[in-house]
């Protein structure tokens, strides 16, 4: 009787490894989630080609909020590319939670497949039968070749196609630091009739700048200058740099998958 208790425990043991461990082991499959869009685990895409892929996504999902996500691994194991796509984008939660608007372009380069996976809310501008079709003309004649950059480019190019128009980002976000610079306004104009009051109606017309009136003019012009500066740019940088300027990616939204979509290989 008194082996029971022991039995119970030993039997309890063995359902929480056969539930848990096969858990933490799923889980040690997949990467954490990355902080851009393009994230590379091999090495293929130099750090400019990388780069201008990433402004490129960067900017699509600024003005229409779908993200396109492209990920790079040397293998997926002995899970099914498709499946292991819908895995790591639903993980990651790739797209808008409330558009689920995500795509992942996802190449496992020493398995060499590649899948592109849709959010729930891009099927319709995304069918299976052109993803399949993008994979078929785009991707793999290219990355036959080794030319990986290329098939990205292309293909990306391709997706931002057709899901363009679906989705526009919320006004919040094309907004953004124009409360600023209205602000700056305000406090030149209040800098100004201060500086106006305080020299006062006793003087004469005849002078416009005494030492004081000089030191006033430089700050008023620096004032004036920042509320300028307050307006430049509403891009990604400029004059071909890399970095981009105000821009970045936000990261991801939450967005779901469902499996669709299509794979192939090269």
């Amino acid at each position: 009787m008194k082996q029971i208790p022991l039995l119970k425990f030993q039997v309890s043991f063995l359902y929480i490894l056969l539930v848990l461990v096969p858990c933490l082991l799923f889980g040690q499959d997949f990467p954490p989630q990355s902080n851009t869009l393009v994230t590379d685990f091999t090495g293929t895409l130099s750090s400019a080609e990388r780069q201008r892929l990433e402004d490129k996504l960067v900017a699509f999902d600024d003005s229409s909020s779908t993200q396109i996500a492209v990920v790079i691994l040397s293998s997926v194991g002995d899970y099914d590319v498709a499946d292991y796509g819908v895995r790591l984008a639903q993980q990651w939660g790739i797209g808008s939670k409330e558009k689920n608007n995500g795509i992942l372009l996802l190449v496992a380069k020493d398995d060499r497949k590649v899948t592109i996976q849709t959010g729930y809310g891009v099927e319709g501008a995304v069918p299976d039968a052109i993803a399949f079709q993008i994979i078929r003309k785009i991707i793999t004649p290219a990355f036959r070749e080794e030319r990986y950059y290329e098939g990205l480019d292309r293909a990306t190019d391709a997706l931002i196609a057709y899901t363009k128009g679906e989705y526009k980002a919320d006004p919040k976000q094309q907004g953004k630091g124009s409360s600023g610079g209205l602000i700056l306004i305000v406090i030149i104009i209040i800098v100004v009739i201060a500086l106006l009051a305080n020299r006062g109606g006793g003087r004469g017309g005849g002078q416009i700048i005494d030492g004081r009136g000089a030191s006033d003019l430089f700050w008023l012009s620096m004032l004036s200058g920042l509320g300028r500066g307050g307006h430049r740019g509403g891009g990604f940088g400029g004059g071909g740099s890399f970095g981009g300027g105000g821009g970045g990616f936000g990261g991801f939204g939450g967005g779901g998958f469902g499996g669709g979509g299509a794979s192939g290989s090269w």
